[in-house]
């Protein structure tokens, strides 16, 4: 072919792609807003930049711009989840604590009654009007018993196990101290101050805030307050004061400079004010809790309560619909499981639904559904047992928990542990008794004084060693890990006790899987000296 012939348009030049590596990056990141974080993470899958050039360009009133479109606007709720706050929340009372606590995505730490003296913590006060002395005294009582008993318990144990050579005077003394806790745990008020750090997400801070705003107690409304106000307001920056007197020696050189640096490091950050100011009181759940409570008070009428083991494993043969029904009322009354459930069974198939259409009728487009609508597990423990080995239990998360209204109704637990003095052989037994009781006859007298402000609040002073009921749903897994966990020798013999009891249930009812379980048996003595 000549030259003339050839294609006069010009050559073709390759496209040129910017170098892509093909290796995996990771990198972990420190000091974004939790929310700018958030919009950075949601970005992936809406733009191809990398992590480090999100954050280069957000600002934090760009992710405010986006979180109101796509959270608000579009209900994308997910995007929540992936900014975490830490808060630390302190001087609530151990009643407000159980309620914060109370939800199925939740990371934390609370003060341990094992190894602090909470004499020292004091104790909260709800209105009570003019029932506030009856209150006080009853209060100040327990907290005098519980110091007696856990000096008593520490004496007897100083005599009971003897100093071994090998062990330092101070570990001996701290170890047994904290048995003596164990025991004196049981007269701790539910009006005894406490303290926790949580670390959740916006969504679960979001949820946990409406929920705390529509409990029926007054101090928890507040803390829920107190919470939302925490995530709009600036955050308290743990550098703060050593940053202050960095910026003060660089604007001694460089005045630009020191306000530039002050900017960046040391600016008011916000933790979540977009993501939570629409938090409120959950009508749907106020509304709802009325109705179940007024239809399972109808239902059992005035049957007494029958008598129930620790740890009820149940059947899982009856229909889905009587387990939702009965799942609904079960935290609205006083009943066990079981006993509840027989009067469910009797009722006819549209009866059963108005109940279950009680769950649902009032819920709101954003809404989730009650946490008894969470059937179907095949493994659901009704236990009761104290409510100071409850907290403890209340800590597992790979489950569903149904909690019932604390009351004297079911009596109390005494702190006995194999190996180690009882009450009766450390000359305190009376001593517990006699408190208990008139702690239970204040409780009584508020209760019934007709005092709007004193019959929710009574509940205050019931003291740890008060039976409370609660239902566990969760799979096989889960009740062997529980198992194992809560049987340990090092752990409280109040909650290895009812751990024990849920792997014998399991054998019981499927003995083939007794092999899986690495369980200590609680029955036998522990030395007093192990942790």
């Amino acid at each position: 072919m000549s030259d003339s012939q050839k294609d006069p348009s010009p050559a073709i030049t390759p496209i040129q792609h910017p170098t892509v590596s093909s290796e995996t990056d990771v990198y972990a990141i420190h000091g974004a807003d939790p929310e700018v974080l958030a919009y950075a993470m949601a970005k992936y899958s809406r733009s191809s930049l990398t992590m480090k050039e999100s954050l280069a360009e957000i600002s934090s009133q760009r992710a405010e711009q986006f979180l109101n479109t796509f959270y608000f606007a579009y209900g994308h709720r997910s995007i929540a989840d992936l900014a975490h706050i830490p808060f630390a929340i302190e001087r609530l009372s151990l009643l407000a604590a159980i309620e914060l606590v109370d939800e199925q995505r939740w990371d934390g730490q609370e003060r341990s009654t094992r190894y602090q003296n909470f004499r020292r913590s004091g104790w909260f006060t709800p209105a009570l009007s003019s029932e506030t002395p009856k209150f006080t005294s009853a209060v100040e009582a327990l907290f005098s018993n519980y110091e007696k008993i856990s000096a008593g318990m520490l004496a007897a144990l100083k005599a009971a196990i003897p100093l071994p050579e090998s062990m330092k005077p101070e570990a001996y003394e701290r170890t047994l101290k904290a048995r003596a806790f164990d025991v004196a745990r049981y007269l701790l008020p539910l009006a005894t101050n406490t303290s926790l750090g949580q670390i959740v997400n916006a969504r679960t801070l979001e949820t946990q805030v409406s929920r705390l705003l529509t409990s029926d107690f007054a101090e928890v409304r507040q803390l829920g307050e107190k919470l939302r106000t925490a995530a709009s307001e600036p955050a308290w920056n743990v550098q703060h004061a050593a940053g202050e007197v960095l910026c003060e020696e660089i604007s001694s050189l460089d005045a630009d400079c020191g306000e530039r640096v002050h900017e960046a490091f040391l600016r008011p950050v916000k933790t979540a004010p977009t993501l939570v100011k629409y938090a409120a009181a959950n009508e749907y759940q106020r509304q709802t809790r009325s109705e179940l409570a007024h239809a399972a008070a109808t239902l059992m009428g005035n049957q007494p309560i029958a008598a129930a083991p620790v740890v009820d494993l149940l059947d899982g043969d009856e229909p889905l619909e009587v387990e939702l029904a009965t799942s609904l009322l079960y935290p609205h009354c006083h009943y066990s499981y079981r006993q509840l459930r027989h009067q469910v069974a009797a009722l006819s198939a549209n009866q059963r639904g108005e109940i279950t259409s009680l769950g649902a009728k009032h819920r709101g487009r954003h809404d989730e559904l009650l946490r008894s609508f969470s059937s179907g597990h095949s493994m659901r423990f009704d236990i009761l047992m104290d409510i100071g080995g409850f907290r403890d239990m209340h800590r597992h998360r790979r489950c569903v928990q149904l909690l019932q209204p604390y009351t004297d109704l079911h009596g109390y637990d005494e702190p006995i542990c194999p190996g180690q003095p009882t009450l009766a052989e450390a000359g305190l037994e009376a001593t517990y008794t006699a408190a208990l009781e008139a702690a239970y006859a204040t409780y009584r007298q508020l209760r019934d004084s007709g005092v709007p402000e004193a019959a929710q609040s009574a509940q205050y002073c019931l003291p740890l060693a008060t039976r409370c009921r609660s239902l566990f749903k969760m799979d096989f897994a889960e009740a062997l890990y529980i198992s194992e966990l809560r049987s340990g020798v090092a752990g409280h013999f109040s909650y290895r006790r009812v751990a024990w009891e849920m792997y014998r249930e399991v054998v019981r009812k499927h003995p083939s899987l007794a092999q899986y379980f690495r369980i200590e048996d609680v029955n036998e003595p522990v030395d007093l000296l192990r942790r």
